[in-house]
């Protein structure tokens, strides 16, 4: 990922990582979801959000929950 962006989340599943980006966007943060899934076997990999560095504190607290 580029210079200036967190990772604030990490899933194995699509569902998962579209809910967090769709909590940050509601809560005017830009969010960036990153497939690592590996594309002949979907078995192994995660989906990674990065947020801006500035918004990373922030992202984190929102994301709590859902990481449970």
């Amino acid at each position: 990922m580029e210079k200036g962006w967190k990772q604030v989340f990490l899933t194995a599943y699509d569902y998962q990582a579209e809910m967090a980006k769709s909590i940050l966007e509601e809560n005017g943060i830009k969010a960036v979801v990153l497939n690592q899934k590996d594309s002949v076997y979907k078995l192994f990999g995660n989906y990674e959000i990065y947020v801006e560095e500035k918004s990373e504190s922030e992202a984190l607290e929102l994301l709590k929950d859902l990481k449970n």
